[in-house]
């Protein structure tokens, strides 16, 4: 296996831990991370995996790449609204406990496809390979603070939420093993990056975004742009 890969994978796992960990340190910059993690995840689905599915299409039609990036949308949605995946408002409710690690565990299924991600990224071109590897990055560390977040809201224990913290560390280093050893035919793989347009489009503007504008901050657009101005350099450079 490549050794970039390995790396990227490992600091997949590194960026994880390190958003459970800013959970409890650094609570009152969080809005910013958020802010950032959204303007890389939107600018990577339309400046690099959006082109890269149409120009691996081999002959399918491109309404057909459309629609898998809208019905990917959709699903995330649907998978977001039943799981609860995010913020709980009314953390007395006694039905509230389950969705902690309902939640969680849902973000470890998410962490995996984002290193699925990575995999199948890398089957297209390096290059491709490494500007997904750096959204999947930044957006696992939102994925770690959100994990722990889940947990410690709905009264579960601090070791649960460890627990549930490294299985969400070690979900997209074994996301990229699976894909990384199996070689996807160009029109499955065409598909497959449909859907993490659609994805990533879903967790920067419907999941990472509405956290932002719950802050006032005026660097808060900053950050978005910055998320969004390095993925533009990156895609026009490597």
């Amino acid at each position: 296996m490549n050794t970039l890969v390995i790396l990227l994978a490992i600091a997949t796992f590194i960026s994880t831990i390190i958003g459970g960990i800013v959970t409890v340190k650094f609570k009152k910059y969080l809005p910013f991370f958020f802010a950032f993690a959204s303007g890389t995840l939107i600018a990577v689905a339309f400046l690099d995996l959006l082109p890269e599915s149409l120009s691996n299409a081999a002959g399918l039609p491109v309404r057909y790449i459309f629609l898998t990036v809208v019905f990917s949308f959709f699903i995330y949605s649907l998978i977001e609204r039943l799981f609860a995946t995010h913020e709980i408002e009314d953390e007395d409710d006694h039905h509230g406990h389950i969705m902690g690690p309902i939640g969680a565990g849902s973000l470890v299924i998410h962490s995996f496809l984002d290193g699925a991600a990575i995999g199948a990224a890398f089957q297209v071109n390096p290059s491709v390979g490494l500007i997904v590897a750096f959204a999947v990055i930044f957006h696992d560390f939102t994925d770690g603070i959100n994990t722990v977040t889940l947990m410690l809201k709905n009264k579960q224990k601090m070791k649960s939420a460890i627990i549930y913290l490294i299985f969400d560390a070690v979900a997209p280093v074994a996301g990229v093993l699976a894909t990384t050893g199996i070689t996807i035919p160009q029109k499955i793989l065409a598909l497959i990056l449909a859907v993490f347009v659609g994805e990533f489009i879903y967790l920067g503007a419907s999941t990472l975004l509405p956290e932002t504008q719950k802050h006032k901050s005026k660097a808060i657009i900053f950050a978005i742009l910055l998320g969004i101005l390095i993925i533009t350099l990156l895609t026009a450079f490597i």
